[in-house]
């Protein structure tokens, strides 16, 4: 049998309990229920940052971002002398293919000069930040692929008809019918780049990216999908920005004010995520033409398919919305491995696993792995054999003065912020939706819980020279300031109902 060929699905704000085998009863997402089916589902799956650039950097790198990019918030690039997926593939043989968002930086203007990190054949949909850069009125051609593709069926800069930005939370509906939508592309061009492949390159294995921007904000829906989910029908938010506020998460909280999430009133709310959910049905529905291709063409039995996001989105818990935060909202993770010759299917895992363990991963199914130590694991004495994996998952975010780090075992979560040096615990087993911060407990067994994971933390920082971070041996902590919340000039007629 030739090496195997490895679809990687992925998709961009994805929350662990959007799809249905996941324990969501209203969400309708039947290809993911069946790609669950006939591999191992991870119920214990973190992005080792919740934001875009740093989360990608480590599934490319096997690294964390403080390493491979030198950064923790959302920008760097990835430094010489670090592994790159696209090329270690290569080296195997592999013809590689990416479609849809890879976010890679630093953007260039000319395809010939784009950051690919060793990805020979890309075809981009950068929701339109490389148009912003190099040609803001969309006069040229040739920057981003998306964009070029619309106006070659009439539906040219009309991806921005709902005049809403990349990232404004507040619903709408996209004027671009379903078959022109982001996700039905970037389905539409991993299909025909696979069934060429095939025709012309029978014996060499391909390695097909497939990258969805959705269910990223903007919640903008095509019709029907806009239409599908009744709001009345949505669970409200978990918790409430007073849970924010009384935990002294001073940025998430003026992250809500800048954004004017207040003026979100429970309605509101419930029609973001019926939107966000009709987006992911509609991904849902691509992801099975994916699975369909592969079957119909005899391709599915020695392909390996690999299912999951860079980070989650809050969906108004606790008041906030997008990413940047600890809770499971936001840092929790899907992860799906599907390879019928050798991975039993329907199987669930909850060992504690994460992105920077999908390069070893993938390289030792090609059976040729890595040769080098990275700070992901290898899981495939895990998805084959149940092997443990780690013990505690550890997840950064952002630089000074507001670093964030994350903890986490089956049982516990610890948060730990800079500013302030506000800590958080909690028992995800009895309180599985973060009401209840034990950090100020008195109570023994808890006392020590957040003692030793807070010396975890510690250890771990020092020996993964994140200095950033380390201050006198200790995890740094900045004074707090008073809180000012900055007047708005014009709140543009929002109103709470």
């Amino acid at each position: 049998m030739n090496k195997p060929n490895i679809l990687f699905i992925m998709c961009d704000q994805m929350r662990y309990d959007a799809i249905g085998c996941n324990g969501n009863d209203i969400i309708h997402t039947p290809n993911l229920n069946r790609l669950a089916q006939s591999g191992v589902n991870f119920s214990n799956c973190y992005t080792p940052n919740p934001i875009c650039v740093p989360a990608r950097a480590t599934i490319t790198t096997g690294f964390y971002p403080h390493k491979c990019t030198g950064v923790k918030k959302n920008g760097g690039s990835i430094k010489e002398g670090y592994p790159l997926l696209g090329e270690e593939l290569n080296r195997r043989g592999y013809e590689t293919y990416a479609m849809g968002k890879l976010h890679y930086l630093p953007y260039d203007s000319k395809k010939e000069n784009r950051t690919t990190y060793g990805i020979k054949n890309v075809e981009l949909a950068e929701s339109g930040r490389m148009l912003a850069k190099f040609d803001p009125e969309h006069k040229q051609r040739g920057i981003e692929d998306y964009h070029d593709y619309l106006h070659t069926v009439g539906w040219g800069g009309y991806s921005r008809g709902d005049a809403i930005g990349n990232n404004d939370i507040f619903p709408s509906s996209t004027p671009v019918p379903e078959e022109y939508f982001v996700d039905t592309w970037v389905a539409d061009r991993a299909i025909y780049h696979m069934e060429k492949h095939a025709s012309e390159k029978p014996e060499t294995p391909f390695f097909m990216w497939a990258s969805f921007p959705k269910p990223h904000s903007p919640y903008n829906p095509p019709h029907p999908y806009d239409k599908m989910y009744d709001p009345r029908d949505m669970p409200p938010p978990v918790g409430d920005i007073s849970d924010v506020i009384e935990r002294g998460v001073d940025n998430s909280y003026l992250e809500y004010w800048d954004f004017m999430w207040d003026k979100l009133s429970p309605e509101t709310k419930k029609v973001i995520k019926a939107h966000y959910y009709g987006l992911i049905t509609l991904q849902d529905k691509q992801i099975g033409r994916l699975l369909d291709f592969l079957e119909e063409k005899g391709l599915r039995e020695n392909t390996i398919i690999i299912y999951t996001a860079d980070h989650g989105d809050m969906m108004g818990d606790f008041g906030l919305y997008f990413k940047r935060v600890f809770y499971n909202g936001s840092v929790r993770i899907p992860l799906m491995i599907s390879y019928p010759p050798k991975i039993k299917g329907g199987s669930v895992s909850d060992e504690l696993v994460g992105l920077q363990d999908l390069l070893p991963t993938i390289l030792s199914l090609t059976g040729e792995p890595l040769g080098q130590r990275v700070d992901g694991g290898d899981l495939t004495g895990t998805v084959l054999e149940g092997k443990p994996v780690r013990d505690y998952y550890i997840a950064q975010c952002g630089d000074s003065p507001d670093q964030q780090y994350m903890v986490a075992d089956r049982e516990w979560k610890y948060i730990y912020h800079e500013y302030g040096g506000v800590e958080e615990l909690y028992n995800l087993k009895n309180d599985p939706s973060e009401l209840n911060n034990l950090s100020g407990s008195k109570e023994t067994e808890t006392a020590g819980r957040l003692e030793k994971m807070r010396s975890y933390l510690t250890e771990w920082c020092i020996e993964n020279k994140d200095s950033m971070m380390i201050e006198n041996g200790k995890l740094k902590s900045l004074e707090k300031k008073k809180l000012d919340l900055p007047k708005r000039v014009d709140p543009f007629g929002r109103r709470y109902y």
